[in-house]
């Protein structure tokens, strides 16, 4: 086969502290709270935060812009048009305001008329705790731009119409220096019973495992140093267990996010993920609910990302 199949079977105590006890001094722990505030914001819109439902979608945006600012950061935005509506990109910075930057980025749109709780609410909600935490921080030996996306899903999935084809093109043209980029895309779904994982290719089940108890760090080929940089640290800060996971780009779901945009740039970027459809049967379904995600091992996948931040 030409991809890389690798299993990392690595549970640390799930304890809070026990997942701090190797964060290092900058490290904090998630707020599980706020995360459930943040998915109820998310998902309580009037209408679904789609791009047919202007009026919540900016609504949502407006809850993370106001998120971001109670956190610290730098706030700015990044509006474009879309057949005659204007959507926007929200950013929040932190650190330094010169030169290379991290880029962590979650799309809070969603696919169709859905409340989209872990498709993407958790990935919002994970990135608005991870901008709690880092407001918290003294300094930053580096700039970290968190991202809110705006139009990941279909019917712009795959065009230039994507937030995050935006951004990196901004990026780009500007001639920003980048460290790398995160994609944190559904982080709330978990199940420890045996066959609850699926994978692109059958016979992968066999090295990595039934169960879908796990995050994955996913990435191509030919990713780079900051790719394999940011798997084996996150592996080794998190208390859940974590697979890192290396293939062609081609792969079914290999680049089913936002970062497939920052390759495009020739920028190394990650994907972050409970593995989406793979393993959360109500993907793009309205029974895509809170009450089917698991707030405590959201907050350990933050609390690694955060430790991995601080470390890099």
């Amino acid at each position: 086969m030409l991809y890389l199949k690798r299993f990392v079977a690595a549970l640390l105590p799930g304890l809070l502290g026990a997942s701090l006890a190797t964060a290092g001094p900058g490290a904090l722990p998630a707020d599980t709270l706020r995360l459930r505030q943040h998915l109820l914001a998310l998902t309580g819109t009037p209408q679904p935060r789609n791009y047919q439902h202007l009026p919540s979608l900016n609504q949502a945006a407006g809850y993370i812009q106001q998120q971001l600012q109670a956190a610290g950061a730098r706030l700015s935005e990044q509006p474009y048009a879309v057949q005659g509506n204007t959507y926007r990109n929200v950013l929040g910075s932190f650190g330094p305001e010169n030169g290379p930057r991290l880029i962590i980025g979650a799309h809070y749109d969603v696919c169709g008329e859905q409340p989209g709780a872990d498709d993407n609410g958790t990935g919002v909600a994970a990135l608005l705790e991870l901008a709690r935490l880092l407001g918290q921080q003294p300094s930053l030996p580096y700039r970290v731009d968190l991202v809110a996306y705006t139009l990941e899903e279909p019917p712009f999935f795959r065009t230039k119409h994507m937030g995050s084809y935006v951004h990196a093109k901004s990026l780009h043209d500007a001639g920003v220096a980048v460290k790398g980029m995160v994609a944190l895309e559904m982080l709330g779904y978990y199940d420890d019973r045996k066959h609850t994982q699926d994978y692109p290719v059958g016979p992968l089940k066999l090295v990595y495992g039934s169960r879908g108890n796990y995050v994955t760090v996913a990435q191509k080929f030919g990713n780079g140093r900051f790719g394999r940089q940011f798997a084996r640290r996150y592996k080794a800060q998190a208390a859940l267990p974590v697979k890192r996971f290396k293939a062609p780009a081609w792969l079914p779901g290999i680049d089913f996010s936002d970062h497939l945009n920052y390759w495009q740039f020739d920028y190394p970027a990650v994907l972050l993920t409970d593995t989406a459809f793979y393993r959360n049967k109500h993907y793009h379904e309205p029974t895509d609910t809170l009450d089917r995600l698991d707030m405590r091992r959201l907050g350990l996948s933050v609390e690694a990302l955060l430790a991995v931040v601080l470390g890099l």
